[in-house]
């Protein structure tokens, strides 16, 4: 990391260790600096600050550098390395990183530890807080405690700097930022100031009070050239993985996309549509080529994995891993809302700021119709339907490709018959056997089979019908919340 020995030196003059900073000389005990790590984390969100600070090396009383004679990476706790250990015991929302910088000839270690986002930082399920210069348990301190999350409930991803104290040249490098202007059609400003000032007010530029620049989560995660740029969100690149045959057993190809969302979408998509099996229809006049997913299904889920991800989950980054027979999509953090009600539901995000710039650059549908995008596609391709899996920090949804009717699971076979009826309902239809039938794909003669799924499907309150007096020959469905 750059200008660490400055970083120091600015540390040092403060008069008094701030609840923001801690000094120490050569105390590397790991339960401390687990305690420590969750109180600076939350001292930092408190005091709205980006970072908090551990400095070995100087002088708690006087300031003075005396160096360190350990180095944080190679201490141990047991057999195991103190990064791994403290990272392991501290919640998923704690970030921080270790650097060694040479000072007055001597051995200074930095610990800089990012302010606690969406919740409180906690080490052993214990949340701490600074008090002064010492280190307590934050349910001792109730009225600090709620101010704490006041803080937290009113803080934002996107608005929080990526890298700061950057000069204005310095900080354009970084970004692509005529992509922005390509996505949005409009021309390249022709100088300096005119970018600055599309960047200022899009929030991916923010002017410090010391006139140098921050650039925001927003920006970088968008417009990054490249997201090892950026340590904090760096692990956000989207890993894209290819394996063959329908298991993780064997790994045919792996990619991580470097650059921000908005740079890199387009290829993106266009790199999975190469890694996915394709086949050749000759018509009477024409050959096309048909891919075994629907291209808009399987941008609409990218998309949503971008943007409804939770960035306070550290060490995770969207995952698309593909197989012979389904495309599995990974994402951070569980939906907003009801995925029984994902069709009809308005939008709602986490990233607010990250989803309204993504929909204007047209990465994604307006107005909440991604899904009912991907639901109505997968059904004209007569595909499975789109699975959602929710577990206790992620999202996996799954793209199935062409299989038999009688190859399908009941269970999955429910969900699509709960989908098609949730479609057919928000475009003022209801599901009848005829229009199941044709989503699956199958003749008539196999009325009798789609019969006895509609009726599970009403056995298990997933639909019911629209007037139940009528004759079973004419009988129409809804979404059991209609």
């Amino acid at each position: 990391m750059e200008n660490l020995d400055k970083l120091v030196n600015e540390l040092r003059k403060l008069p008094t260790e701030p609840p923001w900073v801690e000094f120490k000389h050569d105390n590397y005990d790991p339960n401390m600096i687990g305690c420590d790590i969750s109180a600076l984390a939350n001292s930092a969100a408190l005091h709205e600050k980006s970072c908090a600070y551990m400095i070995w090396g100087i002088d708690d009383k006087t300031h003075d550098i005396v160096g360190t004679n350990y180095n944080l990476q190679t201490l141990k706790k047991g057999n195991q390395e103190i990064e791994n250990w403290l990272r392991f015991l501290l919640s998923k929302n704690a970030d921080f990183e270790f650097h060694a910088v040479s000072m007055e000839n001597v051995t200074v270690g930095v610990l800089i530890i990012y302010r606690a986002t969406n919740q409180t930082v906690l080490f052993e399920k214990v949340d701490y807080i600074r008090i002064g210069s010492y280190t307590k348990k934050l349910n001792e301190y109730p009225q600090i405690q709620a101010q704490l999350w006041d803080r937290l409930r009113n803080s934002s991803f996107e608005e929080r700097s990526a890298r700061h104290d950057l000069e204005l040249s310095g900080a354009l490098r970084l970004l692509d930022y005529s992509a922005y202007f390509d996505l949005l059609e409009i021309p390249v400003p022709t100088d300096i100031a005119g970018i600055e000032h599309y960047m200022a007010e899009e929030g991916i530029l923010i002017k410090q009070d010391n006139g140098l620049y921050s650039i925001t989560n927003l920006g970088a995660i968008l417009f990054a050239k490249r997201l090892s740029d950026f340590s904090r969100i760096s692990r956000k690149a989207v890993r894209v993985v290819q394996y063959r045959g329908n298991s993780r057993l064997d790994m045919l190809k792996e990619d991580v996309i470097n650059t921000g969302y908005a740079v890199g979408f387009t290829g993106l998509i266009k790199f999975i549509e190469a890694l996915i099996p394709t086949q050749e229809y000759i018509t009477p006049a024409l050959r096309e080529t048909r891919t075994a997913y629907p291209l808009v299904a399987i941008r609409e889920a990218v998309a949503n994995a971008l943007i409804h991800q939770d960035f306070s989950v550290m060490g995770t980054s969207p995952v698309i891993e593909i197989f012979d027979n389904r495309i599995e999509i990974t994402n951070s953090g569980t939906p907003l809302v009801d995925i029984r009600r994902i069709i009809d539901n308005p939008p709602k995000s986490r990233n607010e700021k990250l989803a309204a710039l993504m929909r204007r650059l047209r990465m994604c549908e307006e107005l909440g119709t991604g899904w009912d995008r991907i639901v109505i596609t997968c059904e004209l391709f007569r595909l499975p339907a789109p699975k959602i899996e929710l577990y206790e920090d992620s999202t996996r949804v799954t793209l199935f490709s062409e299989m038999p009717f009688s190859n399908i699971s009941m269970e999955d076979k429910l969900w699509a018959c709960y989908l098609h009826a949730c479609v057919k309902q928000v475009e003022g239809e209801q599901l009848t056997n005829s229009s199941l039938r044709e989503r699956f794909g199958l003749k008539e003669s196999s009325s009798g089979s789609v019969s006895r799924l509609i009726k599970e499907a009403v056995t298990l309150n997933f639909i019911k019908p629209l007037d139940p007096t009528t004759a079973p020959r004419y009988m129409k469905y809804i979404p059991i919340w209609a």
